[in-house]
């Protein structure tokens, strides 16, 4: 359907155009444009790479790969044709070798996006910032992955895959961006037809298994409050992060070094924060922010425990402990409990938990 300028004496109509007239170039211009500004055709989304081609034997490449605010991957494969080529079977492919993603992977991944566009923020800061999370959680992460499919036009072979594809459960995206010539300049009418907004009720039947079922993962996070023990030292009702806190800080003052616990939690590289000396929280703060700098890292250092009184003092070195806990707090607690008997450390729900 053509756009019309509204004017005091007529409605002007304004010239369709095509990308390749506008001498507009898919990757150079329309990809780096969304890039910066994906919002506009998938709002909620936060671009993690671009040209995307980690995968064994294939020299093919995802134009942008984003995660979603329920921390599902977002493909999205653009094309300036009028007919969109083959894309729905690309796109297809493209999911399926992402779908085994971690989360670990995902934030390797974006470090390296983030460098490539000389950015200086944290990868696994600004993505969990983004998630609205504090801690990983790799049972609740890539739970699907999703398509947007971006063109100019899209042929009748790849809107009837798609509507049947999403008709078995997938979120597949079709968004036209349709160019008009005005006097020199380049308008772009961006419009999604696949679902349309008016029909989207149309795929809640489908979905509505999957949603219940994440619904149902939510809610049985352990957000549990524990009784802990240590040294005969004992505190209720702490949660999970704070309990753990607890021990290895009276392990650390009782000549257990850091180091070891490290070896024991040995998933957690990013386990404590160290620097030569003994400090104050905001000089030790002011230390690993311009170690982070001297590295090209940024330093989140509120993810750690830094405040005087948590921080831990150990053979003229100061340290903090990682705040972040997942599903194999655990598997931690457990560790510290067998190897070290003398602390006598002992943790259980709290009553009425």
């Amino acid at each position: 359907m053509p756009i019309y300028e509204l004017t005091k004496d007529e409605l002007r109509e304004i010239e369709e155009t095509s990308f390749s007239k506008a001498k507009i170039r898919e990757r150079a211009d329309l990809q780096r444009l969304l890039r910066n500004q994906i919002e506009i055709i998938s709002p909620d989304t936060l671009i993690i790479a671009e040209e995307f081609g980690e995968w064994d034997e294939s020299k093919r490449r995802i134009d942008l790969l984003g995660i979603d605010k329920d921390a599902n991957l977002v493909v999205f494969e653009l094309k300036r044709t009028e007919d969109g080529g083959h894309m729905d079977l690309q796109a297809l492919r493209y999911a399926a070798m992402v779908s085994t993603m971690t989360f670990d992977k995902t934030i390797d991944i974006y470090s390296d996006y983030l460098k490539r566009n000389d950015s200086e923020e944290d990868a696994e800061s600004s993505l969990m910032e983004f998630l609205e999370r504090d801690e990983k959680d790799e049972e609740n992460f890539a739970q699907d992955v999703r398509i947007v499919l971006v063109s100019a036009e899209f042929s009748k072979e790849i809107t009837s895959t798609v509507l049947w594809l999403n008709d078995y459960g997938l979120d597949i995206r079709c968004v036209r961006l349709k160019p008009y010539s005005d006097n020199g300049r380049t308008l772009v009418d961006i419009e999604q037809v696949i679902p349309l907004p008016e029909a989207s009720a149309y795929q809640v039947g489908v979905r509505e298994k999957k949603i219940k079922e994440k619904n149902v993962r939510v809610q049985n996070r352990d957000m549990t409050k524990y009784d802990v023990t240590v040294f005969g030292n004992s505190l209720k009702h702490l949660p999970k992060r704070t309990a753990i806190f607890f021990v290895v800080k009276n392990l650390c003052d009782s000549s257990v070094s850091p180091e070891k616990i490290n070896e024991l939690i040995y998933w957690k590289s990013n386990l404590f924060l160290q620097a030569d000396g003994i400090h104050n929280s905001n000089d030790f703060i002011r230390i690993i922010v311009e170690q982070g700098k001297a590295k090209g890292k940024r330093i989140d250092y509120p993810r750690w425990y830094c405040d005087d009184g948590e921080l831990i003092h150990f053979e003229g070195r100061t340290y903090a402990f990682h705040r972040m806990w997942g599903n194999r707090w655990r598997s931690a607690m457990n560790l510290l409990k067998d190897n070290f008997p003398d602390a006598k450390i002992d943790f259980s729900a709290s009553e009425g938990e």
